[in-house]
């Protein structure tokens, strides 16, 4: 009498094999039973409403805007020009290396740790000094130019 050439971990990995395939084929029934072939084009329709959101329904004609095509920016919108007032800051300093030459300026208004150069500095500034300057952005971040001791 021979040995069985089947051992329990071929059969296990059949069985493993056999439902694999029997899932897969369910898988595909079920793609097949919900498949939109077949549907109308009014089935198969989606649109926009007034807020952007995709919807079943057709938007209401009543809410309908007329749009001019002269209004519509595609791409970044030219920039307005800036009042001089405005790039004008205030902040304290709060911290400066005199022997390395740069410190940090903390902009008054929103709270901002911006970059200061010595060479950008009209006036000799200390820790906590109150300074005006302006804002530039370079490959770093911001940095402050023309800045300025208020007395």
């Amino acid at each position: 009498m021979g040995k069985s050439k089947e051992t329990y971990n071929k059969k296990e990995r059949e069985k493993q094999r056999q439902k694999a395939k029997k899932d897969k084929e369910d898988r595909k029934k079920q793609r097949q039973e919900q498949s939109s072939k077949g549907k109308s084009l009014e089935d198969m329709m989606a649109y926009i409403d007034e807020n952007g959101n995709i919807s079943s329904q057709p938007p209401d004609p009543k809410r309908k805007k007329e749009i001019k095509v002269e209004d519509i920016e595609i791409g970044v919108p030219k920039q307005k020009p800036l009042d001089p007032s405005e790039l004008i800051r205030t902040g304290i300093v709060t911290f400066f290396d005199e022997l390395k030459g740069y410190g940090f300026i903390r902009d008054l208004g929103n709270e901002q740790s911006i970059f200061v150069h010595i060479n950008e500095c009209r006036d000799r500034i200390t820790r906590s000094s109150k300074v005006s300057f302006e804002v530039v952005f370079q490959h770093k971040g911001p940095s402050a130019v023309n800045v300025k001791l208020i007395m």
